[in-house]
């Protein structure tokens, strides 16, 4: 059976975006945690554009060819200005979480409104075998909350924002994590976690 998995960039104190993010201000102020994307010189295989350090292509890689689907939650898809009208991934198909009507939506992107059980249980179909990637703290906390996530991948970039988006947000009881992979790269640390059950 394909894996849930929640791959984020995030600055040491625990931010997917910098401050004020939204619709036309993108991800805020914290451009920065991508900045690795682009600050070496080994093209991804999967990514076009994407220009990283050799540690990062492999393990950036190796995640991304893992995935099948995708499911992103609201803010997500609004600060990344619809992914417009596709999907954050090249070969992933995009849905959306929320609990109203998008209507701005195109035939690459679903709209789930019955909540994270059925996102994943459609994402995975349309996965075929292959993973689903979640985006965005609000759908990672929902599907920890639900049991749902078997990884946990932080992209983290040596930086204090002090502001913005947290990644995690209120649970109702621990979470255990079990490393599985560090590996430091310049701009980011990629920390690649087990959830234990």
């Amino acid at each position: 059976m394909s894996k849930v998995i929640s791959a984020h960039a995030v600055s040491v104190d625990g931010y997917i975006t910098g401050r004020d993010p939204g619709a036309g201000h993108g991800l805020g102020d914290g451009t920065m945690l991508f900045d690795w994307y682009f600050g070496g010189d080994t093209p991804s295989q999967v990514f076009d554009g994407f220009r990283l350090s050799e540690p990062s292509a492999r393990v950036f890689d190796a995640l991304a060819a893992r995935v099948g689907a995708v499911v992103a939650g609201r803010n997500t898809y609004e600060d990344s200005d619809h992914f417009g009208g596709g999907s954050p991934h090249p070969k992933a198909r995009l849905f959306v979480l929320s609990h109203r009507a998008a209507p701005e939506m195109t035939e690459r992107q679903t709209l789930v409104t019955t909540g994270i059980e059925d996102a994943v249980a459609a994402a995975r179909e349309a996965a075929d075998g292959r993973d689903v990637g979640l985006m965005g703290g609000g759908v990672a906390t929902a599907a920890l909350k639900a049991g749902l996530v078997d990884e946990v991948i932080l992209h983290q970039v040596p930086i204090l924002l002090g502001g913005g988006r947290p990644f995690f947000q209120a649970l109702p009881e621990h979470v255990r994590l079990r490393l599985v992979e560090a590996v430091p790269a310049p701009g980011v640390t990629h920390l690649h976690y087990e959830v234990e059950r």
